[in-house]
Parts: C-alpha cells; sequence; structure tokens
C-alpha cells in the first residue's frame, strides 16, 4: 500500500511553473499570441500556485498573457466557432477581482455570446467546434462548463447552470459504454464521421486525457455550481460512478493510466502522462470534497502521484521535466491514438500536472 508522497507536491508545482516561466515569455506561451486553451490551463493552475504561495510572479505572469491579448476596451481576437476558446475566460474572473479592471468582465461577456451562436445537435448538444459537424466531445465539457458557472454566478445568470447541467447528461446519455462505465471520446450524431458506430455514433475508444477532461469537468463543475440546484445531486452520482471506473483501469506496475485506458495489455499501447495528471486531480479534489472514500481512494491517488515521479518526470535543481504528454489529438480509431508523438513539458501535461500538485497538496 501506498501510504504517503515522494515528492512535495506544492514544490513540484512551483518547478513546473518555473520550467514554463524559464522557457516563454507570457507572449511566447505555445501557440503564441493566441488566445488558446493550452494556455488557459496551465495559467489555472498557476493562479492556483499564486494563491498558495502568494508569489506575485504567478499573478503577473498570468496577467501579462491575457494583458497582451485583450486591450484597454476589453477587444480581443478568438475563434469564436468553437467551445476550446471559452475555456480561457476561467482567467479573467480571478484577474478583475485583484484588478478591478472592467476589460476583463467585457472580455469575459464576448465569450458567454459565443454559446449564443455555437451550433447544436437536434437536442441542443454544443458542437464541438464548426468544422466537427452535429459531434460533441468530452473535452467541450470542461472547455464551456466551468466559465458558464463563473460567468453566471458573476452576471446573475443562473439558466447558464441548467445549460451546463443539461450538457453533461447528453454526453453521459449517448457516450457512456455500460459495460465499462467509460465515456467514449467523442459522439457523432448523425453516424457520419469513419469513426463513428453506425449504431450508437461514438468512436470507438476511450482515449486518456478527454476520459480526464471530462473528470476535471465534472469536480470543477461541482465546486461551481450553486448547492440548491436542481441536478446537483445528479451530477455528483455520475462523479461517484465515474471515479471507480477510471481507477479500475489504474496500472497496478506504475500507478498511471494508458493512452488508451482500457487496453493496457496491447504492446503497442503506452503510459500517458496528462491523462494520468488529471486522474489525479479529480480523485484528489473528490476526497477533499467528500464525494468518495479516503480510505479507498487516497492510496489510488497518492500511487499515480508517485508514479508520474517514477516515470515521466525529471526533478532538476529549480524545474522539472514532464514526459510522456500526448500532442494534441482529435477523434479517431485505435491506431490513430497510439500512433500520436508524445513531448516534453507540453502544456497539456504541464497544466495537468500543476493542477495535479496542487490537488494533492490541498489534500495533505
Amino acid at each position: 500500500m501506498v501510504n504517503s508522497v515522494k515528492h512535495d507536491p506544492l514544490l513540484m508545482a512551483e518547478k513546473a511553473c518555473q520550467a514554463i516561466m524559464d522557457t516563454y515569455t507570457p507572449e511566447e506561451l505555445p501557440p503564441g499570441n493566441r488566445w488558446h486553451y493550452h494556455q488557459g490551463v496551465f495559467l489555472y493552475g498557476m493562479l492556483r500556485v499564486w494563491e498558495a504561495t502568494g508569489k506575485e510572479e504567478y499573478f503577473e505572469y498570468t496577467k501579462a498573457y491575457i494583458d497582451n491579448l485583450i486591450d484597454d476596451e476589453g477587444n480581443f481576437y478568438f475563434a469564436r466557432d468553437e467551445l476550446d476558446s471559452i475555456q480561457v475566460g476561467i482567467l479573467l474572473f480571478p484577474l478583475y477581482e485583484a484588478t478591478n479592471d472592467k476589460k476583463y468582465l467585457i472580455a469575459a461577456t464576448k465569450l458567454r455570446h459565443l454559446l449564443n451562436t455555437i451550433n447544436k445537435t437536434s437536442e441542443g448538444g454544443y458542437w464541438h467546434k464548426d468544422k466537427y459537424p452535429y459531434q460533441m466531445w468530452l473535452d467541450g465539457l470542461y472547455m464551456a462548463g466551468p466559465f458558464s458557472l463563473m460567468y453566471g454566478d458573476h452576471f446573475n445568470e443562473p439558466e447558464l447552470a441548467h445549460a451546463v447541467l443539461y450538457q453533461e447528461k447528453l454526453m453521459r446519455k449517448h457516450m457512456t459504454d455500460e459495460e465499462t462505465g467509460l465515456l467514449y471520446h467523442a459522439w457523432d450524431e448523425k453516424r457520419e464521421q469513419p469513426w463513428a458506430d453506425k449504431e450508437t455514433g461514438c468512436s470507438p475508444e476511450f482515449w486518456g486525457r478527454s476520459v480526464g477532461w471530462y473528470g476535471t469537468a465534472l469536480i470543477d463543475i461541482l465546486d461551481n455550481l450553486d448547492e440548491r440546484i436542481e441536478g446537483r445531486q445528479e451530477l455528483i452520482t455520475s462523479l461517484q460512478n465515474f471515479i471507480p471506473a477510471v481507477a479500475k483501469q489504474q496500472d497496478e506496475v506504475s500507478g498511471l493510466w494508458y493512452q488508451i485506458i482500457d487496453k493496457g495489455d496491447r504492446k503497442d499501447n503506452w503510459l500517458e502522462s496528462s491523462s494520468s495528471a488529471l486522474f489525479v486531480y479529480t480523485m484528489a479534489k473528490a476526497i477533499k470534497v467528500g464525494y468518495i472514500d479516503e480510505n479507498e481512494y487516497k492510496q489510488i491517488v497518492t500511487k499515480a502521484y508517485n508514479g508520474l515521479f517514477e516515470h515521466m518526470v525529471d526533478v532538476q535543481e529549480s524545474t522539472l521535466i514532464l514526459s510522456g504528454i500526448c500532442i494534441g489529438t482529435s477523434a479517431g480509431v485505435y491506431d490513430y491514438y497510439v500512433e500520436r508523438s508524445t513531448s516534453e513539458n507540453d502544456l497539456h501535461g504541464m497544466g495537468a500536472f500543476v493542477l495535479a500538485c496542487m490537488a494533492v497538496y490541498d489534500l495533505d
């Protein structure tokens, strides 16, 4: 049984932040000079580090990224046809609270309007992007969900909470595999995509990071969801069904999860760090709040956290290197996923890693 973490989580989160700050200016964060969820996920983790340490360099770095893209009138360029653009908006509210600069709220309102114009399925499910017609992807719940709740709370739009719950319900309805309890990466209502099952419309695999985004969305949505709202208990139940399904797929030796999480026995499948970090984040936060039993799940979290350092992290004097990060990935079939390249210190992984560290830090 794994009883304790082997590396101080707050220190490791700081090392990860430092690794990125030493490599890129805020403007250069890849993809450079773009409003993009890669940066949004990482910088949201960095803000958690700022809150825990009080070190202003983390806040100023995050603010500099946003200020490079938003002018004094709250104008900025962003892709207006995809849910991914919305995710970065979660940075705007803490920046406004710290500075009282209304440009951040103006920008947030522009992002909120994207929810009015995004295309939808026949049931009202958000298309992931315009170029992916009639498709819902697990990623989308995280891209739009937490922001919608933050915005709704700030501007008194409770209907946004109902919209978020409805989007999750549609994903659960169409994308859950009854046998494993896991959710498929994508669903095509029209059954036209090459990867879509002709009966269910689902893509054929449980891709680790997409499953991780879904769990991250559930726990972050619950963080921001009014306790009195109808549907909250159903979402908690969804999380409580999801976590055991994921835990069952944990690799016994490494403590991590595979690129295709239910097929670890295949030789061409491989352990993946960003999804493993997202599962650590979700489970650690769920333990902290009391949604799942600490005695049952804390050792799973600790084993996974330690496994990241044993297999994926090279800790250096002031920074670290995180490997095994799958590059950006669309929906596809098994061969497509396992043939994807991996990278080091990609923001997909570093953002997930920082969030995982901070969740473990809060747990202990």
